[in-house]
């Protein structure tokens, strides 16, 4: 009997089902349409995007724990996890520092501030301190401080990442001294509450397509496209730069583990839409580190380097701060010689480590960038206020791409990658499932699975369902959710 085709509507709708990159592809188009056409409902649909965020910043801190703990619990070897430690730290200072070489040259090259003129008495600075909140970077020994727990509570509770891994170090060690037989139920308690988090965290992604619409018709409604015609030169630059920073970090991922950077792109491709429509990084964290675990590193690699690169690995914003310096610099006429270049470096390399978390950081790393050259007014960042918003998606999907490349980089130089397996699941040969599905029931069917059988002529979505159960098959299956 010949295979019927489903037509082009039940396709259209079978993808919007059972895919997140199709959902949230859609969603980022109506936000951008909704933005533009209604610019006045900005402010309305903001707490989408923002509720969002705050759901998956819930169970961070306890996932960063739990794997972290478990981790070090299996692996059994704390010497081994120190090394990662340091691989990573090592790995994270060279790609950050390169980062900001590439955007210094570049930016010398292409000039995106000359010939602007800025007057900076005239720029309105009261706008920073806003933005800033009157807050401060910490100096070295209050970031090195403030990675210290002062409370086990505390830490979780004001999602200080660099405490919780302390905290998280901490327990795994004491686990390794203890041994399974004097607390035989505390790792398989973790473990437990493990999945839970990460059932939850496949509930709250249910959510993400109305994040994302809601954080786009914020963007475009509040600021507008026609920033985007003053900055064209400085945005296109910081882009064309960030491209060819993931270029070079996709050459040094093959060399290193022969794995390739677009098909982990293609791997996670809802991933980075989701990250790019709420220009947070921090709401895919929790799913990043499921499909890197899936994908072979292991599981004291992916919970130590991929936390603590949220810290300290920020190379798109590496690459904005040493842009967005020179343009300031550009802008107002000031022409800075190799040696207050190397300055700018050298700080840089060490307020962009302290970044992460603080309202307003890229606006004060730049402030204390300009008053440490003594040669730009420190007002004159207020050129990047209408711009810094539209940067948000480089810096972010730059960031997280070169946190994952990290984890797969110490992993094969610390020798816990599968590099086998990573290989097949960035080719799809293995199929990436949701870690709730492995809390004692079958593993949803997979999408392609599910395609070949409604392509099969399988019939409505309930005749499915009932054939699927009359196969003892759970819902799930059915429907092709994986």
């Amino acid at each position: 009997m010949p295979q019927s085709v489903p037509s082009l509507p039940r396709r259209v709708a079978r993808m919007l089902r059972t895919s997140l990159f199709a959902q949230v592809g859609v969603a980022l188009v109506l936000g951008i349409v909704v933005g533009r056409l209604w610019p006045d409902t900005a402010t309305t649909f903001q707490p989408l995007g923002d509720g969002f965020i705050r759901l998956i910043k819930t169970v961070i801190s306890p996932l960063v724990f739990c794997v972290v703990v478990v981790g070090i619990a299996k692996a059994g070897n704390l010497k081994a996890f120190g090394r990662i430690g340091l691989k990573a730290l090592i790995w994270f200072e060279v790609a950050s520092t390169a980062a900001l070489l590439i955007g210094l040259v570049a930016a010398n090259v292409f000039g995106p501030g000359s010939g602007m003129n800025v007057d900076p008495s005239k720029l309105d600075t009261s706008a920073v301190d806003a933005k800033t909140a009157g807050g401060e970077l910490p100096t070295t020994s209050e970031f090195i401080l403030n990675a210290l727990p002062q409370s086990a509570i505390g830490a979780f509770a004001e999602n200080a990442l660099l405490q919780v891994l302390v905290l998280a170090c901490l327990t795994g060690a004491a686990l390794l001294h203890l041994g399974h037989t004097k607390v035989p139920k505390i790792l398989p308690a973790i473990e437990q509450a493990q999945e839970v988090i990460f059932a939850i965290v496949g509930f709250v992604m249910k959510l993400a397509p109305l994040a994302v619409f809601g954080a786009m018709v914020h963007l475009v409604g509040e600021y507008g496209l026609g920033v985007m015609k003053t900055y064209a030169k400085l945005i296109i630059l910081c882009y064309a730069v960030a491209a060819a920073f993931l270029v070079l970090l996709g050459v040094a991922l093959k060399l290193m583990t022969g794995l390739s950077l677009w098909k982990f792109v293609r791997y996670t491709r809802a991933e980075m839409l989701l990250a790019l429509g709420t220009a947070s990084s921090e709401s895919v964290m929790p799913r990043m580190m499921q499909k890197l675990r899936q994908a072979g590193a292991r599981d004291d690699a992916v919970g130590l380097v991929l936390p603590t690169g949220y810290s300290f690995n920020l190379d798109g914003a590496s690459i904005y701060l040493s842009i967005g310096t020179l343009f300031i610099a550009q802008a107002v006429g000031v022409d800075l010689s190799l040696s207050q270049q190397v300055t700018v470096v050298l700080v840089l390399m060490l307020t962009s480590k302290g970044m992460a978390g603080i309202p307003g950081s890229a606006f004060l790393a730049l402030s204390a960038t300009a008053s440490s050259l003594g040669a730009i007014p420190a007002g004159a960042v207020a050129l990047l206020l209408g711009v810094d918003r539209i940067m948000d998606s480089m810096r972010v999907v730059t960031n997280l791409l070169g946190n994952c490349v990290a984890v797969f980089a110490v992993s094969k130089w610390e020798g816990a990658l599968d590099t086998d397996r990573a290989k097949k699941m960035l080719d799809g040969e293995i199929e990436f499932v949701e870690e709730e599905d492995e809390l004692g029931k079958p593993p949803a069917k997979a999408e392609s699975e599910a395609d070949a059988e409604a392509d099969a002529g399988e019939g409505t979505p309930v005749e499915a369902e009932v054939s699927a159960l009359s196969k003892g098959e759970t819902k799930e299956a059915a429907s092709g959710v994986s």
